[in-house]
This record gives structure tokens, C-alpha cells and sequence, in this order.
């Protein structure tokens, strides 16, 4: 059995951090952070009330249960506000200031290739319609990210610090380790061409322990899985087993490669593509995803995800934007020039992570969400229990994977209760046989009675239902009986030591740009650039000259991009074969509908 307390098991596998060059704000503590802020309530119709002015904030009062002091209306948001936006002088100073210095450190971010390029026009449309949106919903302005590095900075020169928050959960044999990293400011959007800016910023790294069935390290607790958390992604396609070779280490530390600005967590570096649903078109893409997922669809289109002229279903009513996660900047962690401060163990949960449930930072009442603070590790935004704090093998995908301990186990008891599935199958056929036969012979028994006829036909439709159920019967126990042995041979497998392909639970792994995607030419980010221009100056002209073609004006124009972009990108024959394939079922459905009635 395993001894380590739950701090050694933390530190043991604590994982290190590769950032970004650029990045100025990592995992720090968070009671600086409280001290410099103030704490709001926003109600939905009054303005915010500030409860607790700046310096009188602490992590103690933070962590007061508010219900009965303040009786608010329902629907009402605590916030912090960190920070006050810099005026325009302060900010033109700051920022050649900083130019310089991250010159002199060689901290700068350079932008790869342009991340609509690497999307189809859908993508672009949906895009420009965001940054539109950015004029009119709540967002945090560029001059609060400048305000937050200079009290980040402050800290810094007070007290270099690099934390994390740990937490042990103990779950159906499994033991979790959780690292929790809480940054400052969340600067995507204003450092690195992103989705979002937000005041503090919550990311976190699983990792999955569990009793080694055998070797020399039998009974005690090794690494089996890790999961990143990334964006709103979750379950199988998050984790990763341990021996995967995506999963770099040094050591016994897994290495994680923090997103430029946003903080999410990859397993490889590079520059990866993330699609951010817009909420009200979330039943759309719901349903385009059903489709996405049937067989005539994956049978059609041998490869729907990649990337171009033809886009995946799954991202067209999505905003593209990419995530830098090129690992060239700061390295934290074991064996690496910045260390992590002891760790602040979440186990029990203290009382600014359970009875504060409002947003660390600015409440900007953005009907995307976006631009708001994030709650706390415990809770999301809407004040209920996040699935990776009471659920951490749900969020991965684990529950329904057990301990290697229990697999041989949990594979015995399946074939016991199949066994016994079985043997109700052999008696249910028995009988029903029995009766099948004994109708057969009544049957045959007044075949020729002409005054039984009516009779007859009565046997006659129960024996072919009886048949039926035999069949089915049949076919339910000579598929158990593959099944049987199926298991059967699987457990010798596990008794051998076999563990399966690393890879086998992943349906869409996200992955970064390839190396051929990083090479394309500039006339394809040119065009990326002038597409959505070119559509909108059409339609523009459509309707101030030539209002009485807008409709077939638009489907031209429309095509003409479409096949501007395939010629670009060398995919002239895959547009024609697809634009075919529509063209017939237009044809199909045109037929159908006009002589309807004659088929019918």
C-alpha cells in the first residue's frame, strides 16, 4: 500500500509549465490578488454596490457567508475588480516602456501564419460578425490588461512567486491529484490575437493515480492518466494515458505547454486552432454535429476534419482563433530555472474556495460570457459545482474505466452476469419451442377443417409471432456467447500484462497546426484577409444598384470566393465533385417534389 501523504504525492508528480514568449502573467498566489481588490454585487437591474472598497478586502472576509448580510435580488453577481483602467497617457508610457523591456529579455511574441487562413469563409463570416459584437456587449478594455501587468509586475519585484493549489480526490479506487493555477489576467485577447480578456484566470492539470496490479511497484500508486484542462473541453478526448508519447516528462513531471495568454493546457507545443461556439447558434451546431456523426456522412466525406476550402460541420457556425502554445518562453517547474513555492493544499476545501461563489474579477455582463471573470476552482460562472471539482473522473472520461487492479475483476463479474443472462435465454427458448411446436401440431390438426378456418388463421399469426421471438432469442445468445468470448480472451490479455493501444478512447485529438499548414503561402492569408471584404462590398453594391438580383447576386459572388479559395489552395477538383453531388440532389429533390403526386 501506498504511504505518501497527500503534499508528497503532489509534489512528486508536479508538473512543469513551458510558456509562451510574451506571457506576463503565471500561476501566482492569491491573496495578493484579494488584498488589491474590491468586492462588488451587480444586481439585474440596479448598478454594482461595492461591499468591500480596495485594502480592506482579505482572503478571510472573502470567504464570510454573505446570504443573510446582504438580501439582494435573484439573479445577483459578486464580483472583484482588480484593477482600474489606465488613462491614455499612463498607457502609450507603459507600454514603449515594456516594449523595451521585453526586448532586452527577448520576451517577445511574434504572430505565426494568420489564423483565419488556416479556416474556411464560413469561419471568416461568423468571425467578422463577432468582432462586430465586440462594439456592442460588455468587454475588458486593453488599457485594464496594462494596469494588470503593472501590479503583477509589483508583486513580482516584492515577492518572485510561482504557486499552485493542490487537491487529492479519492474516487471509485482512483486517486486524483488535481494542480490548480490561478493567474491574474487573462490577456488573449489584447496579447496574442484571441477570443477573450478577463481580470484572474483558473486552469488545472489531473493526474490519475492508481495500485500497479504488478511488478516491482505492485500496491502502490503510479501515474495511469493525465488530463489538461482546455478551453470547455472534456472527456475522452481530454486525457491521456501516462505511456503515451505525447505526454512529454521530465522525469516523473508531465510537461504542459500553456497557451499564450488564455493559460489553457496542451500536451505538444505548436499553434493550435480553437472554435468557440456563439451561444444562440448552439442548437444549430448541436444538430450539424448529429449529422456529422452518421454513417452516410463519415462514408461521403472520408476525412471530415480537415481543414480548407471545405470545412467540418462541426466548425462552421464557429469563431476560429488560435492558441499559442509554442513552449519557447518561461519554464516552470522541477528541474527547471523557475521553481514552484510549496503548495497550497486545497484538502479540506477552505472557505474562499467553498462559500464564495462569485466571479474573481470584473462582471461585465457580457451576453457571451467572454469577457466576464471566471468563478473559483469550485463553481462555475452560474454559481453550480464544476463537473472537474465533484466529478474529476466524469470530466476526463474515467468513469467508466477502472483501476487496473479491478479490471480483471470487473471483466469476471460481467461474464457471471452474462452467464446467467444466458441460462434465462436457454429456459425462455425451452419454452417458447415448446409452445411453438405444440401450436404447430394444433394447427396442423384443423388445417383441413373448413369450419375452423377462422381459428387457424389465429394459430397461424401466434406461431409466426413465436417465431419471431425465437429468433430473436437465438440471435441475443449466439451474440452473448461472442461476447463470452471475447471476454474471455480479454482477460487473458490483462492477465499478460496487456494494456491496449495509448490511443484508443480519442476520437478527435486536438492537435497543433501541421508543419505543411505552417508553410502555406502568403496569397492564401492575403485572401483570407480580403475575403470577407470582397463578400460585403458585393452585397453592398447588390443593394444600392441592383436590388432586384440581390439574392442571385449573392449566391454568385458566394461561389466566386468559394472557388477563388479552392483554386488557391488546390482543391479545384474536390469543390467540383462536391458542387456536383449538391447540384444532383437539388435535381433529386426537385423531381420528387413536382411529381409527388404521381409517385405517391
Amino acid at each position: 500500500m501506498n504511504d505518501e501523504s497527500d503534499l508528497e504525492l503532489l509534489q512528486r508528480y508536479e508538473p512543469v509549465l513551458r510558456f509562451n514568449r510574451g506571457e506576463h502573467f503565471f500561476p501566482a498566489p492569491v491573496e495578493p490578488f484579494v488584498n488589491s481588490s474590491s468586492l462588488w454585487v451587480q444586481s439585474p437591474l440596479d448598478e454594482p454596490i461595492c461591499l468591500v472598497p480596495e485594502g480592506e478586502l482579505t482572503i478571510e472576509k472573502l470567504g464570510e457567508n454573505r446570504s443573510s448580510s446582504f438580501n439582494g435580488e435573484p439573479g445577483s453577481v459578486f464580483f472583484l475588480k482588480y484593477v482600474n483602467p489606465l488613462d491614455v497617457l499612463d498607457l502609450v508610457t507603459y507600454t514603449q516602456r515594456a516594449r523595451r523591456a521585453d526586448k532586452a529579455r527577448d520576451n517577445v511574441f511574434r504572430a505565426g501564419w494568420g489564423r483565419l487562413a488556416r479556416v474556411g469563409y464560413v469561419s471568416r463570416f461568423v468571425d467578422a460578425f463577432f468582432s462586430l459584437s465586440l462594439l456592442a456587449r460588455g468587454r475588458v478594455s486593453g488599457d485594464t490588461a496594462a494596469a494588470a501587468r503593472i501590479h503583477y509586475d509589483k508583486f513580482m519585484e516584492r515577492e518572485e512567486t510561482y504557486q499552485y493549489y493542490g487537491r487529492v480526490r479519492r474516487q471509485d479506487g482512483w486517486t486524483v491529484l488535481q494542480y490548480w493555477f490561478f493567474y491574474y489576467f487573462n490577456n488573449w485577447r489584447s496579447g496574442f490575437f484571441g477570443v477573450n480578456d478577463h481580470e484572474a484566470d483558473w486552469e488545472m492539470v489531473s493526474i490519475y493515480l492508481a495500485e500497479a496490479p504488478g511488478g516491482p511497484a505492485e500496491g502502490q500508486l503510479v501515474p495511469q492518466w493525465v488530463a489538461y484542462a482546455s478551453h470547455d473541453y472534456k472527456g475522452d478526448d481530454l486525457r491521456r494515458r501516462w505511456d503515451d508519447p505525447e505526454v512529454e516528462k521530465y522525469g516523473e513531471h508531465p510537461i504542459v505547454h500553456v497557451g499564450a495568454g488564455s493559460h489553457a493546457c496542451y500536451y505538444a507545443p505548436g499553434e493550435y486552432v480553437a472554435n468557440f461556439p456563439l451561444p444562440f447558434l448552439a442548437p444549430l451546431i448541436t444538430w450539424l454535429e448529429r449529422i456529422q456523426r452518421t454513417r452516410w456522412y463519415r462514408r461521403l466525406y472520408a476525412n471530415p476534419e480537415q481543414s480548407g476550402a471545405v470545412e467540418p460541420v462541426t466548425s462552421l457556425l464557429k469563431v476560429p482563433f488560435i492558441d499559442y502554445a509554442r513552449g519557447d518562453g518561461l519554464s516552470v517547474g522541477p528541474g527547471q530555472d523557475l521553481n514552484w513555492a510549496p503548495p497550497v493544499l486545497l484538502n479540506p476545501a477552505p472557505d474562499w474556495v467553498m462559500k464564495y461563489r462569485g466571479l474573481w474579477g470584473l462582471y461585465t455582463r457580457d451576453p457571451l460570457a467572454g469577457e466576464d471573470a471566471p468563478a473559483g476552482p469550485m463553481y462555475e460562472r452560474d454559481g453550480t459545482v464544476r463537473q472537474s471539482w465533484h466529478d474529476p473522473l466524469g470530466w476526463a472520461g474515467l468513469d467508466k474505466v477502472p483501476p487496473p487492479t479491478e479490471r480483471v475483476a470487473v471483466i469476471r463479474a460481467q461474464q457471471s452476469e452474462l452467464q446467467t443472462r444466458q441460462e434465462r435465454l436457454r429456459s425462455d427458448e425451452a419454452q417458447k419451442s415448446k409452445r411453438l411446436r405444440g401450436l404447430a401440431a394444433e394447427a396442423d390438426a384443423i388445417r383441413r377443417q373448413p369450419d375452423l378456418r377462422t381459428a387457424y388463421d389465429g394459430y397461424a399469426a401466434e406461431i409466426e409471432i413465436l417465431r419471431e421471438e425465437l429468433s430473436e432469442l437465438r440471435q441475443s445468445y449466439a451474440q452473448n456467447e461472442l461476447v463470452l468470448q471475447s471476454l474471455a480472451e480479454h482477460e487473458e490479455r490483462l492477465q499478460a500484462g496487456f494494456r491496449g493501444p495509448p490511443r484508443a478512447h480519442i476520437r478527435r485529438a486536438h492537435e497543433p497546426a501541421s508543419a505543411d499548414v505552417l508553410r502555406q503561402s502568403s496569397l492564401v492569408e492575403l485572401w483570407a484577409a480580403l475575403s470577407v471584404a470582397v463578400f460585403l462590398i458585393g452585397f453592398a453594391f447588390l443593394f444600392l444598384f441592383a436590388r432586384q438580383y440581390t439574392i442571385v447576386g449573392l449566391v454568385t459572388i458566394f461561389y466566386i470566393i468559394v472557388l477563388i479559395e479552392a483554386w488557391i489552395r488546390r482543391r479545384i477538383t474536390e469543390l467540383i465533385t462536391r458542387t456536383a453531388l449538391l447540384l444532383a440532389l437539388a435535381a433529386s429533390l426537385t423531381l420528387l417534389f413536382t411529381y409527388s403526386i404521381e409517385v405517391l
